[in-house]
């Protein structure tokens, strides 16, 4: 089998190159499984594009490839671009400051090696443990947006927003084939059509450590994400759930 990484970029020039460090590291350790990446940088106005080029052209890596466009179009819309994009019979995304480390994709792939379709890392089950935990004014929007997911539909789980999950890639490609959310939210969608199309949609204990150079911007990204569940609580009230 083999496992394609996807890691959206978004001005992240500061951390690029321990996070490639880390990254050449994770694929001379994976001896079972064939791993590719693919970086996708949603229009950084820094040099975060030009950083990840130099970078992967020093190491003369062809597994490693960079999918780069001018304009922002948000988290969601860079997934989506990556997860379409990727060739691995597994597409395991992550954030770019790897605030999970990669090696816990093996307890994501314990997930689909017991039926799971996708397997998404969670801060919030039984077993997952919070290094460095986030500030007390994130602690509270997210307890705020889950009252939001639920009302979009999204029931029984616990954590949607946790940048490490694992698809099997035909999931994956059926459901971010249909994704509207661009930003941050995207997540809440992503798990809501995986559900309307029947797939299996797991949560699994991660590891996980909170960075401080976060782009999720509380006063800022807060309320769009909690705008965009909003608006997707209504499509799916006007529109019904997606039809297999």
């Amino acid at each position: 089998m083999s496992l394609t990484l996807v890691i959206p970029v978004y001005k992240e020039h500061k951390r690029l190159e321990r996070t490639l460090r880390d990254v050449t590291a994770f694929m001379a350790e994976e001896k079972d499984m064939a791993v590719d990446v693919v970086f996708v940088d949603d229009g950084s106005p820094d040099e975060s594009a030009a950083i990840i080029r130099a970078l992967i052209a020093d190491r003369g890596d062809a597994r490693m490839r960079l999918i780069s466009y001018p304009d922002n179009q948000g988290k969601g819309h860079a997934v989506k671009t990556g997860v379409l994009a990727a060739q691995g019979d597994l597409i395991l995304m992550s954030d770019t400051d790897l605030s999970t480390p990669l090696q816990d994709w093996r307890a994501l792939k314990g997930a689909l090696d017991g039926g799971a379709d996708i397997a998404c890392g969670s801060r919030a089950v039984r077993g997952a443990h919070i290094g460095k935990p986030p500030p007390w004014y994130r602690r509270i929007l997210s307890r705020v947006f889950n009252v939001f997911v639920h009302l979009a539909g999204v029931h029984h789980f616990r954590d949607t927003q946790c940048g490490f999950k694992l698809f099997r890639a035909e999931a994956a490609k059926a459901v971010f084939g249909r994704l509207r959310t661009r930003r941050f939210a995207f997540d809440v969608e992503m798990i809501a059509l995986a559900r309307d199309l029947g797939y299996r949609v797991v949560e699994t204990p991660v590891r996980w450590d909170y960075s401080e150079n976060s782009t999720v911007k509380v006063f800022s990204s807060g309320p769009r994400m909690l705008w965009d569940v909003f608006m997707l609580a209504v499509r799916r009230l006007v529109f019904g759930k997606a039809k297999p």
